[in-house]
């Protein structure tokens, strides 16, 4: 993993916290996951198929204070996601902290609805159900993209369309719950960026468009990398909630608010 000087979480009220990452064997996901881990928080690793890199995690974990541990769901199946969420429940109780990160779209063979299934249908119903084992102080938080965020505005490459037009529509549909979860005492960001070095994602992106991260790159200036971004993830749990609820990482002139 890239690496930064400090944990972005030293200083805050993390130790005893218990926290769930979706999709949080690699990428963002575990980097966020190993700052709540080494600030003393108990993280729930998610993962849908990479069971050895999440059992890694937990592994590498043992040594801070938490009780953190990995399950496998798929969170376009709710049997799947009510099976971990009671997993949770009987391990650690409870959850203060949510982190939506998991997503997709570009895989093969998933069908032609999966993009939607999972970014915008399966992003409502893991929170849906999570939400029962919060209580007053509770965060969500939602990870996406600028591509994503500024969809309607601002046109994306061809490939990632399908892609940012279904986290736009989780994200719209996520923000439809903040009054009812505002009731219940949780808060609720939004943490967009823009292409992240290292990640899947932007390797997909320039397989199907060589040069793509490139030409980002020049025209941001720079781009975060994993760990970066992972610490603003982090960090939009435990600092106060922008009066938007959103949270932008990075360069944004090149995107046209709505």
């Amino acid at each position: 993993m890239e690496s930064i000087a400090t944990n972005p979480l030293a200083g805050h009220n993390v130790a005893g916290k218990r926290v769930l990452v979706t999709g949080s064997s690699r990428g963002v996901g575990a980097a966020t996951a190993r700052y709540f881990a080494q600030a003393g928080a108990s993280v729930v690793i998610n993962y849908r198929n990479k069971a050895a890199r999440a059992e890694k995690l937990v592994a590498e974990f043992a040594e801070y204070e938490g009780d953190s541990f990995a399950v496998g769901a798929d969170l376009t199946d709710g049997n799947s996601v009510a099976a971990m969420l009671a997993e949770v429940k009987d391990r650690l109780g409870g959850l203060d902290i949510l982190v939506l990160n998991a997503s997709g779209g570009m895989e093969q063979n998933m069908g032609a609805d999966y993009a939607l299934r999972l970014n915008r249908d399966a992003q409502v119903g893991m929170l849906t159900a999570a939400r029962e084992l919060m209580g007053a102080g509770g965060r969500v938080v939602f990870v996406t993209s600028h591509q994503a965020h500024f969809i309607r505005t601002t046109p994306t490459m061809e490939a990632y369309v399908p892609v940012a037009e279904s986290k736009r529509a989780g994200e719209d549909a996520l923000r439809e719950l903040i009054p009812s979860l505002a009731e219940q005492g949780i808060d609720f960001v939004v943490v967009s960026g823009d292409m992240i070095e290292g990640t899947i994602t932007a390797t997909l992106l320039n397989r199907l468009e060589p040069g793509a991260i490139e030409a980002r790159r020049e025209t941001a200036g720079r781009l975060y990398n994993v760990a970066e971004f992972a610490a603003e993830v982090a960090l939009a749990a435990v600092e106060p909630v922008p009066a938007d609820h959103t949270r932008l990482v990075g360069d944004v002139s090149s995107f046209n608010a709505e």
